[in-house]
């Protein structure tokens, strides 16, 4: 059976089209360029804030492609200061404050992170968050009590758990002790533990972006490196995953290529749809 022509380009951030020391190599960036030339979009999808995503479309030349943040739990278009909404998902409230005070009562010392469109409030400005500071290029607000002043917030769209990875079990083994019907924890590193809306997922996002371009799944091509990109390799035409990913996740892949510190992405573009290196 022939595959489907690739007619839109889905990609994780961290780990896949960044390198370790979270640099795009010239040889992505060239890639891209031969997408645009054939009218092919390349979305960015990532667990970070849409501040943390602009400046690395804006150095790949995407303009008008949508941003799919917090994976998924908010889609946008346009510049970040000024963009439309295209899907959203934000926690439940109820349950939200419900963890909120389980967690500040049982782990008083956790990095605790609210994000909320592009707002980023933070329990304590400890060398974890600073350490994601300096990643994402963002600033926290910082606010001991997340729990006061929770209703004033907007849509809360994702929260972010970060200390040592042994402390993260604890976290998300006690967590998923709990009963919690609407949100979902999922690690995305060893020490970092994201809530999302249960239904969020890169699959969704994919769902909507193909939608969002009256494209059919077949069209699509996936790339990613870990646990939370799986969805989203599983369900496109062609999912690829990083050389760097665990074994796990290159199994459900239909195919991998080399890491992120080899120009994987880069080469992924050339062999399936530019063929030119």
């Amino acid at each position: 059976m022939t595959r489907q022509e690739i007619k839109l380009v889905i990609s994780d951030i961290d780990g896949t089209i960044l390198n370790d020391q979270h640099q795009l190599s010239p040889e992505l960036k060239e890639q891209v360029a031969r997408l645009q030339e054939r009218k092919i979009p390349l979305v960015l999808a990532s667990a970070r804030s849409p501040l943390g995503m602009e400046p690395l479309a804006r150095e790949l030349g995407l303009k008008q492609e949508p941003l799919a943040a917090y994976n998924g739990a908010l889609i946008i278009k346009g510049d970040a200061e000024n963009y439309q909404v295209l899907a959203e998902h934000p926690l439940d409230r109820k349950e939200l404050q419900k963890m909120l005070t389980l967690l500040q009562e049982e782990f008083p010392d956790l990095a605790i992170n609210l994000y909320s469109g592009l707002d980023w409030i933070s329990s304590q400005l400890n060398r974890w968050v600073q350490l994601e500071a300096e990643i994402t290029g963002e600033s926290p607000q910082i606010k001991e009590d997340l729990l006061d002043g929770l209703d004033q917030l907007g849509a809360i769209h994702k929260m972010l758990l970060i200390d040592e990875p042994e402390v993260i079990e604890k976290v998300y083994s006690y967590l998923e002790e709990q009963d919690f019907k609407e949100l979902a924890c999922y690690l995305s590193k060893a020490n970092y533990l994201e809530i999302t809306a249960r239904q969020v997922s890169k699959e969704l996002a994919l769902r909507e972006i193909a939608s969002y371009y009256q494209l059919p799944l077949e069209a699509v091509m996936a790339i990613g490196d870990n646990y939370n990109d799986l969805p989203m390799i599983r369900l496109a035409g062609l999912g690829l995953a990083m050389g760097n990913s665990p074994q796990a996740v290159k199994e459900a892949a239909q195919a991998s290529t080399l890491s992120n510190n080899q120009n994987g992405v880069a080469l992924a573009l050339a062999k399936y749809i530019t063929k030119k290196k």
